[in-house]
């Protein structure tokens, strides 16, 4: 069997001290050469910090002196205007003024529309980009309420997928079901959850029945009765489960 000849290691003192001087020369051209670009680019180097400083100072000062005081300030315009949202939500009569008056304000507070506007960058400011998309859908103003929808950004799991939700239930609106089903589809891939992942799951089956996606529509309903049994959705889901089994038979 061959064998592997380990080479030798072991070098002479003269090669060692050759080698060990090769590199401390290298070592000092090097810092010759780096010296000489700062020498003649020091000017530009000094530039490029003050503006990183600017920034990061801009920043904490954006977040100190102009963020925060907004925060604060839009925190009682903001109660005004969720208020009648919340009224709205809860009542049968009326609703549609109250919507509007969640919208555009009132009692001399500013609505959802302004908030956006004359808060923009506050987190109130991003909360009543949603509420007003969701105003505009119960309106049936559904373009305008996609438009909001569209621009609402959060890292809240539930809320994002709730905002997808509701623009596709826009565009259902807007009798455009191909664009509605894809953000139903966006919807369900963010719905880790118990309260919308349902939700979502049993719209984007209808839709599917209407598009004529019967698989797709399939795959939906036993996902809801294999993974959310308890929700409202899974109620008389193995009905709807028989129907299509039946159907693609």
């Amino acid at each position: 069997m061959a064998t592997y000849k380990k080479r030798s290691t072991k070098s002479s003192p003269s090669s060692s001290q050759s080698t060990t001087k090769e590199v401390f020369e290298t070592l000092d051209v090097t810092a010759s050469k780096t010296e000489r670009w700062v020498s003649k680019n020091q000017n530009y180097i000094l530039i490029a910090v003050g503006v990183i400083a600017i920034g990061v100072l801009g920043y904490l000062g954006n977040q100190r002196f102009i963020l925060e005081p907004k925060e604060r300030e839009v925190v009682g315009e903001m109660g005004q205007a969720q208020e009648y949202f919340n009224m709205a939500t809860n009542s049968v009569m009326n609703s549609d003024s109250l919507y509007r008056l969640s919208l555009e304000g009132g009692e001399g507070k500013y609505g959802f529309l302004e908030i956006i506007d004359r808060y923009r960058g506050t987190k109130s400011a991003r909360l009543a980009q949603y509420s007003a998309g969701i105003a505009y859908l119960r309106l049936g103003e559904y373009e305008n309420a996609i438009r909001h929808l569209e621009r609402f950004k959060s890292k809240d799991i539930i809320f994002s997928a709730l905002a997808k939700g509701a623009i596709a239930d826009s565009f259902a609106g807007l009798g455009q079901p191909q664009d509605a089903y894809e953000y139903y589809l966006e919807a369900i891939d963010m719905s880790d959850n118990d309260f919308t992942a349902p939700k979502f799951l049993y719209k984007a089956a209808i839709l599917a029945l209407e598009l004529e996606r019967h698989e797709d529509a399939l795959e939906f309903f036993n996902t809801i009765k294999n993974d959310y049994p308890q929700a409202t959705e899974a109620e008389h889901i193995e009905i709807q489960i028989a129907k299509l089994e039946t159907l693609l038979r």
